[in-house]
């Protein structure tokens, strides 16, 4: 049996990590300016991380959610404080489409209505109704088109009030969108779609699955612009690797039971790589530090005259040129040994570290970036 081939791939084959530095089966070390889709959030093989597993492995790594699990109590406490989301319920699954799908399957439940606005350039996921809401054609089959989205432009303020009042069940949205390129709706857009969604009985879900767990040097980049979603999805950083996702239901939604489910979802393994999460981003103040080397990064590329501007916030970055990267990210992987990613839009170099990283990381991008280019 071959594999099933839809991945163009580098011609590198990891075989460990710590911190940044990947190693691949040559012996040669990389710098990971990715973190796998903005996934690794403390680090490769943090110790914390790994002794957390190790241990809960070493008790029980799996049972349906048949039983009781205290695991997923105490991490919902534990979230709902680092996040300052105490008055949301957690339901957990295994990645960011299941999540998204579960929103726009509860946003549904609550309205009774079945219509979707989503945004140009964004994406929700692979899975039935996230990728009907993720702005791709070539990723979305016939049975996928069933579905009733309305795509409009971020910050088009004229036509969300012209569709909102369109029987819409939920508004699905990304902060700082990821794969589109680090576009970024405006506060006054956002705070109008929140109270327009009231308004007119849609919920407001805030797709956090790569720009949440304090990549954008908040917990949740919702909350650089002061609006309370109705659901919030969350995965990618959530695990540091390990496949986890969930939403996070505002407590004015009333669960019943049968209403979702999963297999997998909320596992005791899956509890103890995201509870090991939550516990390095306070000890290690890396919220904090997100926001800070964000900063550091757009004074060092403003030394970079190609650059023709940075997009994002907190270490969920994109540096925007003139011609598309694709070259440029493969002189970088093959030359001088670092991940980067690329984005929808072609000319957007995406920067999506560990949230421990250093200055003296992020002055080694640079200096490679500057002879990249040169």
């Amino acid at each position: 049996m071959k594999l099933f081939d839809v991945y163009p791939l580098y011609n590198v084959t990891p075989v460990s990590a710590k911190g940044i530095v990947v190693t691949d089966d040559q012996g040669q070390d990389y710098l990971d300016f990715y973190g796998g889709h903005a996934v690794i959030s403390i680090g490769h093989t943090h110790p914390h991380y790994v002794k957390r597993l190790k241990d809960q492995l070493d008790n029980i790594g799996f049972y349906s959610n048949a039983v009781q699990n205290p695991l997923q109590v105490e991490l919902a406490n534990n979230l709902g404080e680092a996040s300052n989301c105490e008055d949301y319920n957690l339901f957990m699954c295994n990645s960011g489409a299941e999540a998204n799908e579960n929103a726009l399957k509860m946003a549904s439940f609550v309205t009774g209505k079945s219509k979707v606005i989503a945004f140009n350039n964004g994406f929700h996921g692979r899975t039935s109704a996230a990728v009907a809401t993720t702005d791709n054609p070539s990723i979305n089959a016939e049975i996928n088109l069933q579905h009733e989205v309305v795509f409009l432009d971020l910050n088009d303020s004229k036509g969300f009030e012209r569709e909102i009042s369109k029987n819409v069940c939920a508004v699905i949205i990304e902060s700082i969108q990821g794969v589109g390129g680090l576009d970024e709706p405006t506060t006054e857009f956002l705070q109008n779609v929140a109270l327009l969604c009231k308004e007119n009985d849609a919920l407001l879900i805030a797709d956090e699955v790569q720009c949440g767990f304090g990549r954008s040097g908040k917990f949740f980049a919702f909350q650089h612009h002061n609006i309370q979603p109705d659901i919030i999805s969350i995965a990618k950083g959530m695990g540091n690797g390990f496949p986890v996702g969930g939403i996070l239901i505002h407590e004015s939604i009333k669960a019943k039971y049968g209403m979702l489910g999963t297999t997998f979802g909320g596992n005791h393994l899956a509890c103890a790589a995201t509870m090991a999460v939550l516990e390095v981003i306070e000890k290690e103040n890396l919220i904090q530090n997100a926001k800070a080397l964000g900063e550091y990064f757009n004074e060092k590329a403003k030394e970079i005259p190609q650059v023709k501007r940075v997009k994002g916030k907190g270490l969920m970055l994109g540096l925007e040129f003139d011609f598309q990267v694709a070259d440029l990210r493969k002189k970088l992987i093959h030359e001088h040994f670092l991940f980067t990613g690329g984005a929808k839009d072609k000319t957007v170099l995406r920067i999506l570290p560990a949230l421990n990283i250093t200055k003296q990381d992020l002055d080694v991008f640079f200096t490679a970036l500057k002879k990249a280019l040169s």
